[in-house]
């Protein structure tokens, strides 16, 4: 299966107090726990001026696999891919 991109959707992360690394997404109702961090993608240093500087993060849940972005000059957190295939 592959990574599906979705329209970002703005969801909640609890990230690790000092590497800033996700650990927790509540998506509406549901909790999940970050098991793995796969991928991560720094575009702080270039970046197109509309959108600002983001970090991208792939991440494994116990539901999906997720790539999630943190856009720096808004301070939000957005689900952008979704494989919803179960993990081993």
């Amino acid at each position: 299966m592959a990574m599906v991109r979705v329209d970002p959707v703005r969801v909640e992360v609890r990230t690790d107090w000092f590497e800033g690394v996700p650990r927790e997404i509540t998506w509406g109702d549901e909790r999940l726990p970050v098991t793995r961090v796969v991928a991560v993608r720094d575009e702080r240093a270039a970046y197109p001026v509309v959108t600002g500087p983001r970090v991208v993060f792939e991440v494994d849940t116990p539901r999906a696999r997720m790539v999630l972005s943190y856009r720096h000059r808004g301070r939000r957190w957005a689900i952008e891919g979704v494989d919803e295939r179960r993990l081993a």
